[in-house]
């Protein structure tokens, strides 16, 4: 019997690696769109979990943006379904459409329905893990959005290998590598027009997304000016960033629990929080902000720092605006963080 080719051996041994805590019998969700990335670890999955007496199956979400992209969804479950796998198509609907809604636009409005069709898919399955198809590629475009954003070291650490149920086996491997399994393997893939700078979708000013500008013009004039292995340098700074990171985050989430007076309504001591050093206390505010809920993917390092000024700069300035519906403001040794629309006023000059 011939090796397999060595991008459909990497791949396999990816997935292997990152299910390798799941006892036998352990059930595994394979989130599929059709494009290579995923199509790819649909197929890894399908190879290795039989042998290691994993129970895997493939969900494809549609997020009906596009004309056919039911049949697209279709398409997708009925490749996985000949790689072996058992296959759904869960239909969600996007606010705002192709539009999009909120901060975040069309990607973040898609992202969300997105993670939130594959957790209720991964409940009804009891799937102890949910893959996710996210590259090296995927990783280092992460990394320099958020550098634009100038969000902070969580922000540059990029998407976790694994984080509650979901899991990333390919954020070692190049997009080119995924491709190369598909045709190793014969597998047909989709081209989401959706991810094309040119595309249909067009971020709030017209221009184009985002992530599609970093992916088809931003990484290849980099790759160009600094050498082909930008994206492998980008991916080791977001582990390196990781690991510190996680180091902060819990120092900080003991001193958001120390600040904490009011957890319902997020409301903190505000000595508590001025007597900590400006890394946790960034930190526990932007947890806080998070938990009050500004929006994720708007929430950048200038609302963080106001945040901060009301905390470690006061003179009596008035309520910081946070993305998402969220308002801060600092009264009587407190600060509070909530809904706009139901925060009061009195006494924000104490």
């Amino acid at each position: 019997m011939s090796a397999p080719h060595p991008a459909v051996a990497a791949a396999r041994s990816a997935v292997r690696a990152t299910l390798a805590d799941l006892p036998p019998g352990a059930r595994v969700l394979v989130a599929c769109s059709g494009g290579a990335d995923s199509l790819a670890l649909a197929a890894a999955a399908a190879f290795v979990a039989p042998r290691a007496g994993w129970l895997a199956s493939a969900v494809t979400v549609d997020h009906g943006l596009q004309p056919g992209s039911a049949d697209v969804a279709r398409h997708a479950a009925a490749r996985c379904r000949a790689l072996g796998l058992a296959a759904t198509v869960r239909a969600v609907e996007v606010p705002g459409g192709s539009g999009g809604r909120g901060a975040g636009g069309p990607e973040a409005a898609a992202r969300t329905a997105r993670y939130a069709a594959l957790a209720a898919a991964a409940r009804e399955a009891e799937a102890a893990a949910v893959l996710l198809g996210h590259t090296l590629d995927d990783q280092a475009e992460t990394v320099l959005l958020g550098l634009a954003r100038g969000s902070g070291a969580r922000s540059l650490a990029g998407m976790a290998p694994a984080r509650g149920p979901w899991r990333r086996p390919f954020l070692a491997l190049r997009r080119a590598q995924t491709e190369a399994v598909c045709r190793a393997l014969g597998l047909d893939f989709v081209l989401d027009p959706g991810n094309a700078a040119a595309g249909p979708w067009r971020a709030a000013d017209g221009t184009a997304l985002r992530r599609a500008a970093v992916r088809e013009r931003v990484l290849p004039a980099l790759a160009d000016a600094l050498g082909p292995g930008v994206v492998p340098a980008l991916g080791r700074t977001a582990a390196q960033l990781r690991r510190d990171a996680d180091l902060l985050d819990g120092l900080a989430a003991d001193l958001l629990a120390q600040a904490l007076v009011d957890g319902a309504a997020v409301v903190l001591d505000v000595t508590v929080l001025a007597a900590a050093h400006p890394a946790l206390r960034t930190r526990a505010l932007q947890t806080a902000a998070l938990r009050s809920g500004a929006a994720p993917g708007a929430l950048a390092a200038v609302h963080v720092e106001a945040l901060d000024a009301l905390v470690a700069a006061y003179h009596g300035q008035g309520p910081v605006q946070l993305p998402g519906g969220v308002v801060a403001r600092r009264a009587c040794g407190r600060l509070s963080l909530g809904p706009a629309r139901g925060a009061a006023t009195a006494d924000e000059t104490q």
